[in-house]
């Protein structure tokens, strides 16, 4: 019997996912696609249309996972506090970027960079991802700050953006071959410069 059309689908995006991943979007031809997901041209046409709609929806499917991963590390089940969640995030996307032995960075990033100025479909989820990310790492701070742990004089929004742009820092940073020392080093770094209250400390 035939494996459920669904499953066939699942399977095809983590492996157009990885191809584009790898090579780039304009790197990458409808040969490479059809190898990477053993699917003919007829059955890739089929099933996603065209090539844009296929990294679209393979870029859309890594958005979903990331955000759900970052929610997880925040506020997920076994997360004591607001503060421990917000740590909790910083030392895992840098145990990531050290574990990333291929430097392939994040591939969100990577497509901004390559598609977001010229296509509006890739601008769109980039934006959509990166805000719902943003505001999650607000939200945790906001809350840290009710509970006593950090601050209140400081401001969210940017304490959220300093965050973010420490840590997509170090994804490049691992990228042009940083030692892991000194990425988890900055990690540590980062939490040692969070508004962190004598009560929490």
């Amino acid at each position: 019997m035939a494996r459920p059309r669904e499953f066939n689908e699942n399977d095809a995006l983590a492996a157009a996912r990885d191809q584009f991943w790898r090579d780039g979007y304009a790197g990458t031809s409808l040969d490479d696609l059809t190898r990477a997901t053993g699917m003919g041209r007829g059955s890739l046409y089929a099933t996603f249309e065209d090539k844009h709609t296929l990294f679209v929806r393979a870029l859309e499917s890594y958005c979903q996972g990331a955000l759900a991963r970052v929610i997880t590390e925040l506020r997920g089940d076994g997360v004591a506090s607001a503060l421990d969640g917000l740590v909790n995030h910083i030392r895992n996307d840098s145990r990531r970027g050290v574990a990333d032995t291929r430097r392939r960075g994040c591939f969100m990033a990577k497509s901004a960079a390559e598609k977001a100025p010229q296509d509006t479909d890739v601008a769109k989820l980039v934006k959509k991802t990166f805000d719902a990310y943003r505001r999650e790492v607000t939200a945790a701070i906001i809350t840290a700050q009710r509970d006593g742990d950090l601050a209140e004089t400081a401001d969210p929004d940017a304490l959220a953006a300093l965050i973010l742009a420490t840590l997509r820092g170090l994804e490049a940073m691992r990228k042009l071959g940083a030692a892991p020392a000194t990425l988890s080093a900055a990690a540590d770094q980062l939490v040692a410069v969070l508004p962190i209250t004598t009560r929490a400390a």
